[in-house]
């Protein structure tokens, strides 16, 4: 693998130096991939109007092909928030429209591509800003496979557009999860459950693994809920993206209700307890179980 920096007329960011990062990474074979730290797109998805595409300029890398607005990322920048600053230098698109839904990589080992998809939750008018983009257009899910696409989007399109079938939503029992592990919850539910959910909350803002959820791409950012009940109702404030539902009476039945309301926006609903009885209320309702371990292993 060799660093070659971009030639005269190259892509190049449309305010301030020229970032490290903006380089192409040549593999032996002579493939060249753009971005020395890697690249990052957004997918943004607008319930009404489809997904945002970029029509490249024709002297650009595969030019007068559609693709996603994104670019090269900068050292040490997650590939979260290198599509949400690329998508804003290209795109006009505001970093507080869009929510996480899911990032997808490929990685080549010399490099990675990821593609952060993100469901549009403020309408924006896309902006041209830079010289790389002839259009942005939304295109509506059914039309896209009609355009001629950047070839490396079009080898991660079939793939994106069948994980869009999926939005997960996870609902924590925090008295069942709080209860599995013996560090003294009891002699202060309120700190036990302020110090659960504040781990849960770091889990959501970092992604859950496709592997653990059962679904396709490789992180996604699901909708979560924390249920409180007693004492722990008490624990302190928590900011998103975590929910914290205080329930008025069996935290049981708060739960199933969150189910209830979830259950028409997302898809799957993932249920952490190891009660039996609840386990067997929500399923009912179409929801999966995983027990407290499988929750507590993924936390820091």
């Amino acid at each position: 693998m060799t660093i070659e920096p971009p030639a005269p007329g190259e892509p190049r960011r449309p305010h301030g130096p020229r970032d490290p990062g903006d380089a192409w990474v040549v593999a032996p074979t002579g493939e060249k991939y753009w971005g020395r730290f890697g690249a990052a797109g957004l997918l943004a998805l607008d319930p009404e109007r489809g997904v945002l595409l970029q029509h490249r300029v024709s002297w650009s890398h595969f030019g007068n092909t559609w693709a996603l607005p994104g670019g090269a990322r900068h050292e040490g920048e997650s590939a979260r928030d290198g599509a949400l600053r690329e998508s804003g230098e290209e795109a006009g698109v505001p970093a507080d429209a869009v929510s996480a839904r899911f990032e997808s990589v490929l990685d080549l080992g010399i490099w990675s591509y990821s593609t952060l998809v993100a469901d549009v939750t403020t309408p924006f008018e896309p902006v041209i800003s830079d010289p790389e983009s002839v259009a942005l257009e939304w295109v509506a899910v059914d039309d896209v496979d009609s355009l001629p696409l950047h070839p490396g989007f079009a080898a991660s399109w079939p793939a994106l557009r069948q994980a869009l079938t999926a939005r997960p939503a996870i609902v924590v029992d925090v008295a069942n999860v709080m209860g599995s592990v013996p560090d003294g919850w009891w002699k202060d539910r309120a700190g036990a459950a302020t110090r659960l959910v504040r781990k849960v909350s770091r889990l959501a803002e970092r992604g859950v693994d496709a592997e653990a959820l059962g679904l396709s791409a490789t992180r996604w950012f699901p909708a979560v809920t924390a249920v409180l009940e007693g004492q722990a109702r008490s624990a302190e404030p928590v900011a998103p993206p975590v929910e914290v539902r205080h329930a008025p009476g069996e935290g049981d039945d708060e739960i199933v209700a969150v189910v209830r309301e979830v259950a028409g926006a997302f898809r799957p609903v993932v249920v952490v307890t190891s009660d039996r009885e609840l386990s067997a209320r929500v399923v009912e309702l179409g929801a999966r179980v995983r027990g407290a371990r499988w929750l507590l292993d993924q936390l820091d």
